[in-house]
């Protein structure tokens, strides 16, 4: 066996945890009792008629999936409206009309309330708003927004009156902003004039203005006050206040196809054009209300956190879609997590009581970072489940979350275009493994093949894909549906490709090791920078790190590693020993780090997904040229290029 397979070998056997008591969650479990019993009887699909089941309908579907991979269908002539299921008929239940629906704390401090009733009355008013601008069914509306109150009124109003809303990361340069526009051929966008981050102004509605020059279908702008500075608007601009508070509050919501578009989405990546995904009205919303039922748990008495970008798919997944449809309450915090001090992450969880926070793995390495003398001073005693997703979770970061918490960490994995988190332990259920991904939630099947398409024993790397249609996987690329066979479906026919490489444990875990694209070949052997990741990232010292391939000419690509330390990791020589002597005694000298490169900040979006394209191009060209308009801190770009000049081994 190589040291290769002795390494990743020694990364999946890891042993289960099982749950605590204090970590179960008897309902949870009779639920998903009754969920995969009706799976074992009737497929697949029973499963998704028994969970469809949990929705409120306008017309019952007459077949409930018809075709397979890429041309299917589900509740095929079945009616329902995503904004009615989220908030309506909470806001029409007398027991929870008057329950918080949604808890707002902007980056400055101000508090902002809504009860389900009010929340309704601020949707249907947006709906009649964007109804008098000519919005209707089938028209795009971009929201180009932080996370405000207004942002998620915004899509619940887009879902009540059937037009598809796109959701862009406030970040996003003017070019980036005119691209999708462009490509969505969007007809009204919302943005702020600005909003906070960092302690500053970011000037949302300036970036607009150079933007819509290039977007010819952009007929209306609307914009929500922020900031209280006087708001000058230019032609086809609207306060977002004006044309919202003299609407009714009778709208009646859009019957939708199950099938017809709600969502789309762009996704991020390497290609010169973004991919624009399309998700269905009922399927995106089921695939939502699951992925919350089994990944959060919800409970009457929970308030959940939500702690991502609404630009990030995760968000309206988790939050504005699946945490309403269950009447949850929310919390949405605008601004950066360590503004205007460190501690800020703790102090919004204790001043709110939240139960339950999702966030990315690099938000709980930021808080490892901090130390345990900031966790001591702000307990959380109320807190029952960590949550994670969006990129690899190291088990040195399990470990630690697990016993400084006391608490459950499960983390999930999906994609953009599978509309939600498929795999994954189910919270207060099943046993935990530090670093997997936990089996499969019910309604989804995976195989595990190799570059011929033939299945691999377990303990062996291969490509992940998926194996039967489920309601929430993408339905096309906008304007572009060839696109769409070939990216996903073309490589291994009858299968959905993910392009993830991935290997299952003896235990039946699944382990996701990142994208094929970011296995390297080191003089002709394939090692995965995710395997030489996990164990950078577990060396004492170190609080976080990223390992990307560079080109070399003798080896062909060598791997090069990005460290941020601790604070009190005094010895710095000392831990960049320990990182390469721990590389090669787990994985093999053909593993050895060509470069350690210590920094004080990685580039990251705002998700918390580090750019690892941005650390390759700074180590092989000395500079950072390429696009970085989702960066959450530009000044860290500025800390790779100075780490990558002042050292050099």
């Amino acid at each position: 066996m190589s040291g290769t397979d002795d390494a990743l070998q020694k990364l999946i056997s890891q042993p289960l945890i099982p749950l605590k008591p204090g970590w179960q969650c008897a309902p949870q479990q009779a639920l998903l009792a009754q969920a995969r019993a009706r799976q074992e009887r009737d497929g697949l699909d029973g499963y998704w008629a028994w969970a469809a089941a949990r929705l409120r309908w306008m017309q019952p579907w007459s077949r409930l999936r018809s075709g397979d991979f890429p041309d299917f269908a589900f509740f095929e002539q079945g009616r329902l409206n995503v904004c009615d299921n989220c908030v309506d008929r909470w806001a029409e239940d007398p027991a929870h009309a008057e329950r918080t629906a949604l808890i707002w704390e902007g980056e400055p401090g101000e508090v902002e309330r809504l009860t389900y009733r009010e929340l309704r009355d601020a949707v249907a008013r947006c709906a009649n708003a964007l109804r008098s601008l000519g919005i209707g069914k089938g028209d795009v509306v971009a929201l180009y927004l932080p996370n405000l109150t207004q942002s998620i009124v915004a899509i619940q109003a887009c879902n009540r009156i059937g037009a598809i809303y796109t959701v862009l990361f406030a970040g996003f340069s003017p070019e980036a902003v005119a691209l999708r526009l462009q490509t969505a051929r969007a007809k009204a966008l919302i943005t702020a004039d600005a909003c906070y981050r960092r302690g500053r102004a970011v000037p949302l509605l300036d970036q607009v203005r150079k933007a819509r020059p290039a977007c010819p279908t952009l007929a209306h702008v609307v914009v929500v006050e922020r900031t209280g500075a006087p708001l000058v608007l230019q032609d086809g601009e609207h306060a977002w206040h004006a044309i919202t508070d003299a609407q009714p509050t009778d709208c009646p919501c859009e019957p939708m196809e199950a099938n017809e578009p709600a969502f789309l989405i762009f996704t991020s990546g390497t290609e010169s054009r973004p991919k624009g995904v399309v998700h269905s009205s009922a399927g995106f919303l089921l695939g939502a209300w699951a992925n919350v039922q089994w990944q959060v748990g919800p409970q009457p008495d929970d308030v959940y956190w939500c702690a991502t970008d609404i630009g990030w798919l995760t968000f309206p997944i988790q939050a504005a879609i699946g945490g309403l449809a269950h009447g949850a309450t929310l919390v949405c915090y605008e601004g950066a997590f360590d503004t205007p001090a460190p501690d800020r992450f703790y102090r919004i969880a204790k001043r709110h009581g939240v139960t339950k926070i999702l966030s990315a793995p690099t938000a709980l390495r930021m808080l490892r970072a901090l130390g345990d003398e900031v966790r001591r001073a702000h307990p959380l005693p109320q807190l029952r489940l960590i949550t994670v997703q969006g990129e690899p979770l190291d088990p040195a970061t399990f470990h630690w979350t697990v016993e400084a918490f006391d608490v459950p960490v499960v983390n999930a994995y999906g994609q953009t275009e599978t509309g939600s988190t498929w795999t994954y332990p189910v919270y207060g259920v099943e046993p935990l493994k530090p670093g997997s991904c936990g089996t499969p939630v019910p309604g989804h099947a995976y195989a595990i093949l190799d570059d011929a398409g033939q299945p691999v024993p377990r303990g062996t790397k291969g490509n992940l894909v998926l194996r039967t249609p489920f309601p929430t996987l993408a339905r096309t690329i906008w304007d572009d549906p060839a696109r769409y066979r070939s990216a996903y479906f073309e490589r291994f026919p009858g299968y959905y490709s993910s392009s993830d490489e991935a290997v299952e444990d003896a235990d039946g875990h699944l382990w996701v090791l990142g994208r094929a694209d970011d296995v390297i070949n080191v003089a002709a052997h394939r090692i995965s920078t995710i395997e030489i990741e996990s164990i950078v990232c577990a060396q004492a010292g170190v609080s976080d790190g990223a390992v990307v391939g560079v080109n070399d000419a003798l080896k062909g690509m060598v791997p090069v590693a990005f460290v941020v330390l601790r604070g009190d990791a005094h010895d710095r020589d000392a831990v960049m020993r320990a990182i390469d002597a721990a590389v090669v005694h787990s994985i093999g000298a053909i593993a050895r780090l060509a470069r350690i490169i210590p920094t004080r900040a990685l580039p990251k979006t705002r998700a918390g997904k580090t750019m690892r394209r941005l650390l390759r191009e700074a180590v092989e060209r000395g500079c950072i040229t390429g696009d970085a308009t989702g960066l959450e801190d530009a000044s860290s770009l500025d800390a790779i290029l100075d780490a990558v000049k002042e050292n050099t081994r």
